[in-house]
């Protein structure tokens, strides 16, 4: 025995014995995942940033990382009052301090009081602290109007990203051409297509039985508000043909072109009425990590169900209580976020200040990225109605593409690694997020402080006419 366990160790050292998990070996449907938004151009960025601290010489003196909506890496400083309730909440000694607002302390007493053991190191409820979920619930019917919402079809999140995945796990089902097809937006946000990848879902309807439709309003990446009258299209087709809606509105305050509006699908499918408003299954997704918070690295947020059959929300619970429970810091700035300070607290006056001064300029930093792109030849970049981002389009000469094509590179791919190389801006390409045949795009966050926004705009259009004239 001990001769045998010598020889294995041995094949094992020659490199003789097989690796159980190889590339080969692996689940096929990880292989397929692409998530453009964090893919190779945003490793060589990391790379490029690794070189310069180590004083290799470039082009640029710091990479800028325009290509994710991470508001507080581009500088954006959190709003007082949330981290204010937040540090109560985590190190309750806090609470004797004079440093903070009275309205912050109740606020944390109340949540605290709602936590298993009165602490926020306790595992909450699979759903999220049912308090919160309260909170949420009362949160949505002030959006809408007086909606009725119920806690109960309330679910917390780890972000929006962790609930659309449940979503459509619970929706992917069949073989072949009974396989579940999933219609998205297309340019779409790529937690989509990674998400149905690994699910081995599909997009395409000849191959599979189309059974949901994803929506993103305010858009990502192309920053679309929907009117009321599309959004009522969008459901009366999601009606007729039997899909199940998910609705991703984690943009719902950023809104910043005049005339445009947010409207929430659940507002619209049940003003629409009968036979929609009684019928017509719902996911509707919302976020800390957008809006004026911005806070991504804490994952908060929820989905609101509607008309789900009683049985799926019970299997859908038991899908979330695998994972425990969302992770309660986020669960925190939730629920700031949905009951922010009130006119008579001390801490109002304050908070309403910073937040409109956030979306203030994230409105001037979509009008200024609109105007300077669209006065750049060969770039052409509609208004950025909402959202985060923009999406422009660029021109390129048949040379670039035929080079691209020669180095195996999608020719928007190629140009925003030259762009990156000699710039140290950081986008994404459009084929990322998919795009009309023969087009090309890349998505910028709008989201960089102003005193650096405008020359890496400025600087980019540059680089557009520099790398048309070397390809002509």
């Amino acid at each position: 025995m001990a001769l045998r366990a010598g020889e294995h160790s041995q094949e094992a050292a020659n490199g003789l014995k097989e690796r159980v998990l190889t590339l080969d070996s692996m689940n096929p449907c990880v292989r397929r995942v692409e998530y453009a938004v964090r893919g190779p151009i945003v490793q060589r960025a990391l790379e490029l940033e690794q070189e310069l601290r180590q004083g290799v010489k470039k082009p640029f003196t710091e990479v800028i990382r325009a290509n994710i909506g991470d508001a507080q890496a581009m500088g954006q400083i959190p709003i007082t009052f949330p981290r204010q309730v937040l540090a109560l909440c985590v190190h309750p000694d806090l609470l004797n301090s004079p440093d903070f607002p009275e309205d912050a302390k109740r606020k944390a007493e109340r949540i605290l009081q709602a936590c298993g053991g009165h602490s926020l190191g306790a595992y909450s409820i699979s759903a999220g602290v049912q308090m919160i979920r309260e909170d949420v619930a009362r949160y949505i019917e002030r959006r809408d109007g007086g909606i009725p919402a119920d806690p109960n079809n309330i679910f917390l999140s780890t972000g929006a990203s962790d609930a659309i995945v449940t979503v459509l796990k619970l929706l992917v089902t069949g073989e072949g051409r009974t396989r579940t097809g999933v219609l998205i937006p297309i340019p779409q946000y790529p937690l989509y297509s990674a998400a149905l990848a690994e699910f081995n879902a599909v997009q395409a309807r000849d191959h599979c039985r189309p059974r949901a439709l994803c929506v993103i309003n305010p858009g990502n990446p192309t920053g679309q508000v929907q009117t009321r009258e599309c959004i009522e299209d969008v459901i009366r087709f999601a009606f007729e043909e039997r899909l199940f809606l998910l609705a991703d509105e984690v943009y719902q305050d950023n809104v910043y072109a005049e005339g445009s509006q947010f409207h929430s699908f659940k507002k619209v499918l049940t003003e629409m009425g009968p036979p929609y408003a009684a019928r017509q299954e719902l996911a509707s997704f919302h976020s800390i990590s957008k809006g004026y918070m911005g806070e991504c690295g804490f994952r908060g947020g929820y989905v609101e169900v509607v008309n789900m059959d009683a049985a799926v929300k019970q299997q859908m619970q038991k899908l979330r209580s695998v994972r425990l429970c969302p992770p309660t810091p986020g669960q925190v700035l939730l629920d700031v976020a949905v009951s922010p300070p009130a006119p008579s607290d001390p801490s109002f006056a304050q908070f309403q200040a910073e937040r409109r001064a956030v979306l203030a300029e994230l409105a001037a930093k979509a009008k200024l990225t609109e105007k300077v792109f669209n006065e750049a030849p060969g770039i052409r970049c509609n208004p950025v109605q909402g959202a985060m981002y923009s999406f422009p389009r660029v021109q390129l000469p048949p040379r670039a593409v035929q080079r691209a094509q020669e180095l195996g590179l999608a020719p928007d791919m190629f140009f925003c690694l030259r762009l990156l190389e000699e710039t140290g801006i950081c986008v994404v390409p459009g084929s990322g997020f998919g795009q009309r045949e023969g087009t090309y795009h890349f998505r910028m966050t709008i989201l960089p402080p102003m005193e650096k926004l405008r020359p890496l705009l400025e600087k980019l259009s540059q680089f557009h006419a520099k790398f048309t004239c070397e390809y002509s």
